[in-house]
C-alpha cells in the first residue's frame, strides 16, 4: 500500500516547508460506527445524527477521550508533523441536541439537571447547555495541544480550523476569543465569499481577529481556488478576479495567503494560474503587510455573547444585519473602523486611542461592559448606539430600561413602531411603509411646489444632516424603538407613521409627522457626543442599501468622533480603506471593490478608479517632510505637509493599492 501522506510529507521536509497534518476528525462510516455506536450522537429516541452518509462523533464520548489522542499520537511518531489543523474538531452542531449516555452524564454533572429536548432560550438549562458546551470545546482545544506539545514538542501545536463567520462559529460552539487567548496562531477556514455578501466581509474578519489574537500574530486562511459558492464545483476554477479580490481584501485585514485546491489533479488547469501572483506580490510586501497595529479610531463593539443569548434563534436580524449595514456605510465613508470586543472597550480604547464607539444593536451587554462604556464616554469618547442596545443582560434577559439609559439620554418604554424581520413587504402589505421627518423643515427655500402650508422657518439644521439639504423627509421601512427623552436632548428626526403604498391614488401621508423621535443626540460637559437610533437604520441599511442611511450614518460616526477622523479620501467608486501604523511608518490599505459591494455573481471584471486624494494626519515621528511609496504600481508620490496633515493623490487604483508613509530624509535622524 501506498503511504502518499508521508510522501508528501517527505517532498515538503525537501523544500524546507512545516508540516501540518490536516484532519477531519469528527465523522465516521458505517463500519466505525457498528463497533462503537456508543461513541456517536443520537437524539432523544436514541437515532443517530448523520451527515450525509457518516455518523457524527460526541465529543464527551470516548471517539475524544481515547480515540482521537492515540491517532494524534501515531501521527506525530510517524511524520514528525510540525502541528495539526482540523477541519470539524467541534462536532455536533447547536441546531441538534446529543442525548447520548455520556452527554446525559456529563451535563448532569454540571448542571444538576437533564439535558434540554428543547431549544428554549428562555430556559435557563437550555442556556447553561449553550455555555456548557462552549467550554467543553475550549477543553477539547486544551486537552488536543497538550497531546501534541507531549509527543511533538512544545512547538508541535494543534490549531483546528475556525470560520470567518460569528453566526458559523457560535452555530459551533467555537468560542473565539476564549480560542485566541489560547492559541498563537488562528487557521481561517473562510475560503471565499458567499453569497449576499461584500469582500470587504474578509478583511474586517481579519481585524476582528487580530483584535481578540494579536496584532502580531499570523492568520493563514484557506482560500478557495476551485469554484466554491453556490452551487460549489470542487473541480471547477474558480473565477480568477473572485478569488483576488478575496485574497487582497484579506491582506488588508491582516490575513496571510494559503491556496486551496481539491485533489492534486485537475482537468480544469485554469485555476493553477491564481494563486502565483497573489503569492508573489504578498511575498515581496511581506514586511509591510505584517507586525501592524489599527490607525483607527472608530470601535466597533462586537461579542459572541451578544450573538448567542441576544440574537438566540435569529442572529442575522438581530445581529449580522445591523452589524454589516453600519460597516458597510463606515466603508462607504471611507471612516477606517476597528472590531471591538466588549470586553476590551477600555483596553484597546486607550491602546489605540479611539475616539468613538458604535454600537450596532448591541443588545446583550453584562455590567462590567457598560461600565467600561459608560467610562469611556464619560472621558470623552463618542458614541453612536441603536435599537436594543444595552437592553438586555448577558442572557439575554430584558432590563426594565437600557443599561446605557444615562448615557443615551432615553429610556424604553417597552413599546416598538414596525418590524425587525427580514421580509419583503408587497405593494398590499404597507406597514413598513414609513419615513422619518427631518428637523428643522427646510422645503419651503427648495425650489418645487408649494402649498403655502411649508413651515416658514429658516434655521440651520444639525451637521448629522448634512448632504440632505433638498429633502425633508428620507424613506425608512423598519423597526423603530419608543423611547422617553432626557432633558438637555436633541431629536432632529421623527417617525412618520405608515401609509398605503398601491394603488397611488391613496399614498399619501395620513399622518405627516408624529413626537415619536427615531434619533436623539446627547451632549453633556466634559463627556464625549452620543447619538442614540431609536430606527434601526443600520439593520434597514444591511437588509435594504439604501444610499440615503448610508450617508445618516456616516454622519453620525464623524460627529461623534468630533470630527477626528485620521483619514479623508476623495475619489469615486466603493473602496475599503484601512489604516495602520508600524513602528515610524504608516500604511494605507486601501481595495477598489466598485461594483462589488455586495453580490451573488462571481466576480470576472475589474473597475479601475481615480483619481483619488488621500489626507492623513501625521503621526509622531514623521515630521514635516515625507515619502510615499506605492507598493501595488511602484510609482512614488508627490506630498504636501499642510498644517500636520499629509496630502497627495492617487491617479488611478485597479484592484488595490499599498502605500507606505515614511520620513523624508530631511526629517530622518
Amino acid at each position: 500500500e501506498r503511504d502518499l501522506f508521508g510522501e508528501i510529507a517527505a517532498d515538503a521536509r525537501e523544500d524546507g516547508l512545516a508540516v501540518i497534518a490536516r484532519m477531519d476528525s469528527n465523522r465516521a462510516d458505517e463500519r466505525f460506527y457498528v463497533e462503537h455506536p456508543d461513541w456517536f450522537t443520537v437524539d432523544a429516541d436514541g437515532r443517530p445524527y448523520r451527515a450525509g452518509d457518516l455518523y457524527i462523533s460526541c465529543i464527551n464520548s470516548p471517539y475524544y477521550e481515547e480515540f482521537l489522542p492515540a491517532v494524534f499520537r501515531e501521527v506525530i511518531e510517524r511524520y514528525e508533523v510540525d502541528g495539526f489543523a482540523d477541519n470539524s474538531w467541534s462536532g455536533l452542531l447547536r441546531d441538534r441536541i446529543c442525548h447520548c449516555p455520556h452527554c446525559r452524564r456529563a451535563f448532569r454533572d454540571v448542571a444538576q439537571a437533564a439535558l434540554p429536548t428543547t431549544h428554549d432560550w428562555d430556559d435557563p438549562v437550555y442556556r447553561q447547555w449553550i455555555r456548557w458546551n462552549y467550554a467543553r470545546r475550549l477543553d477539547i482545544w486544551d486537552r488536543n495541544n497538550a497531546i501534541a506539545k507531549e509527543h511533538g514538542g512544545e512547538h508541535c501545536l494543534w490549531i483546528g480550523m475556525n470560520s470567518g463567520d460569528l453566526t458559523h462559529q457560535s452555530r459551533n460552539f467555537r468560542d473565539y476569543k476564549g480560542i485566541a487567548e489560547r492559541t498563537e496562531l488562528v487557521f481561517l477556514d473562510s475560503q471565499y465569499r458567499h453569497a449576499g455578501m461584500g469582500f470587504q466581509r474578509n478583511g474586517e474578519m481579519g481585524n476582528l481577529i487580530h483584535g481578540i489574537l494579536g496584532w502580531d500574530k499570523l492568520i493563514p486562511e484557506s482560500m478557495a481556488m476551485y469554484g466554491a459558492g453556490q452551487p460549489s464545483f470542487r473541480l471547477a476554477s474558480k473565477s480568477e478576479p473572485d478569488a483576488r479580490f478575496w485574497a487582497l481584501d484579506g491582506f488588508l485585514g491582516g490575513i496571510q495567503p494559503w491556496w486551496h485546491h481539491i485533489g492534486a489533479y485537475h482537468e480544469d488547469r485554469r485555476q493553477y494560474r491564481t494563486a502565483a501572483p497573489i503569492f508573489a506580490w504578498h511575498a515581496e510586501h511581506e514586511d509591510a503587510l505584517v507586525d501592524r497595529t489599527p490607525g483607527a479610531t472608530v470601535g466597533v463593539v462586537w461579542s459572541q455573547e451578544n450573538v448567542d443569548f441576544y440574537g438566540r434563534s435569529r442572529p442575522g436580524e438581530l445581529y449580522a444585519l445591523p452589524w454589516v449595514g453600519m460597516t458597510d456605510a463606515l466603508i462607504r465613508a471611507r471612516i477606517p473602523y476597528l472590531p471591538v470586543h466588549a470586553d476590551h472597550v477600555a483596553r484597546d480604547a486607550e491602546r489605540f486611542g479611539l475616539k468613538a464607539l458604535v454600537l450596532p444593536n448591541v443588545g446583550s451587554l453584562s455590567a462590567s461592559q457598560l461600565d467600561q462604556i459608560r467610562a469611556f464616554v464619560e472621558g470623552g469618547g463618542g458614541l453612536l448606539a441603536t435599537g436594543e442596545t444595552s437592553l438586555y443582560d448577558e442572557d439575554g434577559i430584558r432590563r426594565d430600561d437600557f443599561g446605557l439609559a444615562d448615557v443615551l439620554g432615553v429610556h424604553a418604554t417597552g413599546s416598538h413602531h414596525g418590524s425587525d424581520r427580514d421580509d419583503r413587504a408587497s405593494w398590499d402589505e404597507w406597514g413598513q411603509h414609513t419615513y422619518l421627518r427631518l428637523s428643522p423643515e427646510c422645503r419651503r427655500w427648495v425650489d418645487g411646489p408649494q402649498t403655502g402650508s411649508e413651515p416658514d422657518l429658516d434655521l440651520p439644521r444639525h451637521e448629522v444632516l448634512a448632504h440632505f439639504e433638498e429633502t425633508d423627509t428620507l424613506p425608512f421601512g423598519g423597526r423603530l424603538e419608543v423611547v422617553r427623552v432626557a432633558e438637555g436632548t436633541q431629536a432632529p428626526m421623527t417617525l412618520v407613521p405608515p401609509f398605503p403604498i398601491y394603488p397611488p391614488e391613496t399614498s399619501w401621508m395620513r399622518h405627516p409627522a408624529s413626537d415619536v423621535p427615531a434619533l436623539v443626540l446627547h451632549e453633556q460637559p466634559e463627556s464625549g457626543r452620543v447619538a442614540y437610533l431609536a430606527a434601526d437604520i443600520d439593520r434597514c441599511f444591511g437588509r435594504s442599501r439604501l444610499p440615503d442611511h448610508a450617508v445618516l450614518l456616516g454622519n453620525l460616526v464623524r460627529w461623534t468622533t468630533g470630527d477626528s477622523i485620521p483619514l479623508m479620501v476623495d475619489g469615486p467608486g466603493f473602496l475599503h480603506c484601512q489604516l495602520y501604523r508600524q513602528e515610524e511608518l504608516l500604511i494605507l490599505h486601501i481595495v477598489n471593490l466598485t461594483g462589488h459591494e455586495v453580490g451573488h455573481a462571481p466576480v470576472d471584471q475589474l473597475f479601475p478608479m481615480g483619481p483619488i486624494a488621500v489626507t492623513l494626519d501625521v503621526p509622531d515621528g514623521i515630521g514635516q517632510s515625507v515619502n510615499v511609496t506605492r507598493l501595488v504600481s511602484g510609482k512614488e508620490s508627490s506630498a504636501n505637509v499642510v498644517n500636520g496633515k499629509v496630502e497627495f493623490e492617487i491617479e488611478r487604483i485597479g484592484d488595490h493599492e499599498v502605500i507606505a508613509i515614511a520620513a523624508g530624509d530631511g526629517d530622518q535622524g
